[in-house]
């Protein structure tokens, strides 16, 4: 699934790269205004920080909510205290786009991350033309080499790269690329089952020098309390978001979190 979900978002940026080919992509992404600081906005803090995702879609649970209007999604989320703003622009499988993206970081104030199948130059430097303050890495889709020429690219462009793992060895690989923010995926998604203990068993990987981000398996309160239990910094959360009153559920999610701090500092 995820080779396949990374192929098609490569063949979807190829056809884009014939109308606006990638000099001209470049030069908007050069000409566009700095990219907020992200690992300021996400750095670890006395409660648990939130990535509130807008999110139509999934291959795991199909549609999940139509959200007509992203930018009135964002301003909620920013409202209800998210850190920062995850956009799905992958139109396949998540129905997002780089104008949801556009819309978003022209609404609110807080970073915005580029959540997609990211393996090209070309992808990169669209993510900084639309306005993206972060951009997701997966180390399982990428090799070594676009692994690094990618992650120094995203740096150079001035956004911070939030590198994805799920295995040991994927946590090692972002830790020895020098990755400021590492997010660990509940989900495989080569399979897309889900392990909400995975954080906790990968988190001590992580250096206290770089954010732990927990992604996935968040439908509750008890799930965020779960994860800033097990040292988690920052929690990614879409789909609850999207299918409850936003504001509503931000207010529990980071009061939960809050909750959990005790046994975060014990750790």
């Amino acid at each position: 699934m995820l080779a396949d979900l990374t192929a098609g978002a490569v063949q979807d940026a190829e056809a884009r790269s014939a109308e606006r080919p990638l000099a001209n992509v470049e030069r908007a992404a050069l000409a566009h205004a700095p990219a907020l600081d992200a690992r300021l906005a996400l750095a670890p803090a006395d409660g648990v920080k939130i990535i509130a995702e807008v999110k139509r879609a999934s291959p795991s649970r199909g549609d999940l909510a139509a959200i007509p209007d992203p930018a009135l999604q964002a301003r909620l989320y920013e409202q209800g205290g998210a850190s920062a703003i995850s956009v799905l622009t992958e139109g396949r499988k998540f129905k997002g786009s780089l104008a949801d993206l556009e819309a978003v970081r022209a609404a609110v104030g807080v970073p915005v991350l580029r959540k997609d199948f990211i393996a090209t130059e070309y992808q990169v430097l669209e993510a900084r033309a639309a306005g993206a303050d972060l951009v997701l890495l997966i180390v399982a889709a990428l090799a070594q080499p676009v692994l690094t020429r990618l992650h120094s690219l995203i740096l150079d462009l001035g956004m911070t790269p939030l590198v994805e793992a799920h295995s040991a060895s994927e946590v090692d690989t972002a830790v020895d690329l020098g990755a400021d923010l590492i997010g660990i995926n509940a989900r495989d998604l080569s399979s897309f089952a889900l392990d909400r203990d995975l954080f906790g068993k990968l988190a001590g990987r992580i250096p206290a020098s770089a954010v732990r981000i927990a992604e996935s398996a968040v439908l509750v309160p008890d799930d965020v309390a779960h994860y800033r239990a097990a040292g988690a910094d920052v929690v990614l959360v879409g789909e609850a978001l999207v299918t409850n009153d936003p504001i509503t559920t931000l207010s529990a999610f980071l009061a939960a979190g809050a909750t959990a701090n005790d046994r975060r500092d014990s750790l």
